[in-house]
């Protein structure tokens, strides 16, 4: 029962990391945690396909760490029902899901440890179901599979302590989606729970001062900005490629292709493209480490042929800058050449990761 859910949790992808969403059809908003989002009002949102959906950030309270995201459209899938009649007990069977560590979608199973747990000033569902970051912003179900909880955090260094946000206490939360109908960003007042849509230092409803940082986008690095541009030079939209700090993955045509910064000193640009042929893999392993086709280098990981390309970061910001964004862009497209060539000459199969083998 509880797998037909898959469909209506995505994982959540900014600049900084990543967590889970689930999606309320009733309401057409994917909901999450503030923490996860931050600050960004345009994330990546992937669902159990790995489709990617470009996602905007419409109404957030900080205070009680949930955000609610917008997709244009909306989503033929199951509706996932929101159970918010109190009674939960010590001893209830619940379930966490989501994508820990942005890994494959996961269920876990525990029980509720303690329905109404005091953690820094708010009542929490607290449970024995494991949680790990990536958790975060998923739902909590209960056995009949409906949603009780936003799954929110863990303590540190302790086992079997996961904690979810009530969705009981997110009322007025809910109620304020009503007002929002736009994909324009809106953030709830701690005090009057009025709706500020502008940049402002304080309430107009009540003055409660506001945190101006709350409107405010995450600045790039320089070296992310350069990251970007050669992305969108593709025709990507680099919020959609965003997978985590200074990491970009995404399919380039039919190609996988990551972008990633390497021990602090080089940025790599890599796509996996055949998978070692069995019936021919001495000519295939010969000509693909005696190839030439510089500026990049063919290479073996994991029984998969791989086309990469270094580059010292300190170059990045010299003379060479334009020759550098030239030569990544330029090796995305020569992954879609290279893995045609060797599945017809050698008869090598394109890579477990190639829209090619959808």
């Amino acid at each position: 029962m509880l797998h037909s859910f898959e469909q209506s949790i995505y994982k959540v992808m900014t600049a900084s990391g990543s967590g889970t969403s689930f999606y309320l059809k009733d309401k057409n908003v994917f909901v999450t945690n503030y923490h996860v989002v931050g600050s960004y009002k345009k994330v990546s949102l992937q669902d159990k396909d790995g489709i990617r959906h470009l996602a905007s950030v419409v109404l957030v309270n900080p205070q009680e760490d949930v955000a609610f995201l917008k997709v244009e459209g909306s989503f033929d899938i199951p509706q996932l029902e929101i159970n918010d009649t109190p009674g939960l007990q010590q001893g209830d069977k619940v379930f966490i899901a989501g994508y820990p560590f942005g890994m494959p979608f996961t269920v876990t199973e525990g029980v509720v440890s303690a329905p109404s747990q005091l953690v820094d000033g708010r009542k929490l569902i607290q449970t024995d179901a494991a949680v790990n970051p990536g958790n975060s912003g998923g739902p909590m179900l209960n056995a009949a599979g409906k949603v009780i909880g936003i799954t929110s955090s863990k303590f540190n260094n302790a086992d079997n302590m996961g904690f979810a946000i009530p969705v009981t206490t997110l009322t007025e939360e809910f109620n304020a989606l009503s007002q929002v109908t736009s994909d324009a960003f809106h953030l709830v007042c701690d005090s009057c729970a009025a709706l500020i849509s502008e940049r402002a230092e304080f309430c107009l409803s009540c003055g409660q001062n506001i945190d101006v940082k709350y409107f405010d986008e995450p600045a790039l690095s320089e070296l992310s900005s350069f990251c970007e541009q050669a992305i969108a030079g593709l025709g990507v939209n680099p919020v959609l490629a965003r997978q985590g700090q200074e990491f970009w993955s995404f399919h380039y045509d039919s190609a996988l292709v990551r972008l990633f910064i390497y021990n602090n000193s080089y940025l790599y640009a890599t796509s996996p493209i055949n998978q070692i042929p069995m019936q021919a893999m001495g000519p295939f392993l010969e000509e693909l480490l005696s190839t030439d086709i510089g500026p990049y280098q063919l290479g073996l990981q994991d029984k998969e042929a791989f086309i990469s390309y270094r580059v010292y970061i300190t170059d990045i910001f010299s003379t060479r800058q334009k020759e550098i964004n030239a030569n990544i862009t330029g090796l995305f497209k020569k992954a879609n050449e290279m893995d045609d060539y060797f599945v017809q000459k050698f008869g090598a199969k394109y890579s477990v990761h190639s829209l090619k083998n959808k």
